[in-house]
């Protein structure tokens, strides 16, 4: 039995799971012996609790031998994961999510460790515009923890927007089981970076005949290789709007890829936003 990961029953739970939430959050699944997904979604929360160490309990509860506590947290369907803290629910999912999403759920609600802190350092010297400095917290994160696919990562969007591309290829190449959804989308990045171009004769051009809608959309290759994201989806969005046909929906094709290179929380807000103008510019 793992100290991070353990059955609970109604006659534990008051120990197990009231009193260890005062301290920690503890994550509890709803599980039972016949419900397939179920046997997906376990497994991966067991190991996520060893990788995290203590940042979160997980107390496993099999909800046909312990029909009291699901309905005493409403639980309808299984697999049901409600997250306690200091005596309250504070958050909860159903069903089997794929790993990078468990994931995040799991970074949001886990107390913050010492990868998190240096993640937490990066990202602020990110948001002020000290990518070296960024860049440099993050390799001492990676030697502290190179298991940790998610500061790997992290690494290699900033090698990316400093232009290192090479070697955010070659960091890449590598297998990512945890995070493959944003290998995936880092991996789209990079191929937008390929499309480097200088932008001022495009916007010349463009400026000339503002019709043009090829050379607006190689305007919007260009920006994305700069990670000017928001200037490369407005204007692929302008092409949508002014020729949704053009080169058989090259527009929406372009904001769809640019879609896919941004997937993830760092980008979650702008690609939401510009899908719902995507949707009325279609509709």
């Amino acid at each position: 039995m793992s100290e991070f990961a353990f059955d609970v029953t109604k006659e534990n739970f008051q120990e197990k799971v009231g009193e260890a939430c005062m301290q920690v959050p503890v994550v509890v699944d709803f599980w039972a012996p016949w419900c397939a997904p179920c046997q997906t979604l376990k497994p991966m929360l067991e190991k996520l609790a060893e990788e995290f160490k203590g940042r979160f309990l997980l107390a496993k509860i099999n909800s046909d031998e312990n029909p009291e506590i699901s309905q005493y947290f409403g639980v309808r369907s299984i697999p049901s994961v409600k997250v306690l803290f200091q005596g309250q629910l504070v958050d909860e999912f159903n069903g089997a999510l794929p790993e990078s999403e468990v994931r995040a759920f799991l970074e949001r609600i886990a107390l913050p460790g010492a990868e998190a802190s240096l993640r937490e350092q990066a990202a602020e010297l990110v948001t002020a515009g000290d990518l070296d400095g960024a860049l440099t917290v993050l390799i001492e994160a990676t030697r502290q923890a190179p298991e940790d696919e998610a500061t790997r990562l992290d690494a290699i969007d900033v090698l990316i927007q400093l232009g290192r591309n090479d070697e955010a290829q070659q960091l890449l190449a590598g297998e990512y089981t945890a995070e493959a959804d944003r290998a995936n989308a880092l991996r789209a990045r990079l191929a937008l970076a390929a499309g480097a171009a200088d932008v001022a004769p495009l916007e010349a051009k463009l400026a000339a005949n503002p019709d043009d809608h090829a050379t607006r959309l190689e305007l919007s290759a260009a920006y994305a290789a700069q990670s000017r994201f928001r200037e490369a989806l407005a204007a692929a969005l302008e092409v949508v709007a002014r020729d949704r046909f053009f080169d058989q929906g090259a527009g929406r094709k372009a904001m769809l890829n640019l879609f896919e290179a941004l997937s993830g929380e760092q980008h979650d807000d702008l690609v939401r936003e510009f899908r719902r103008k995507l949707s009325a510019a279609l509709n």
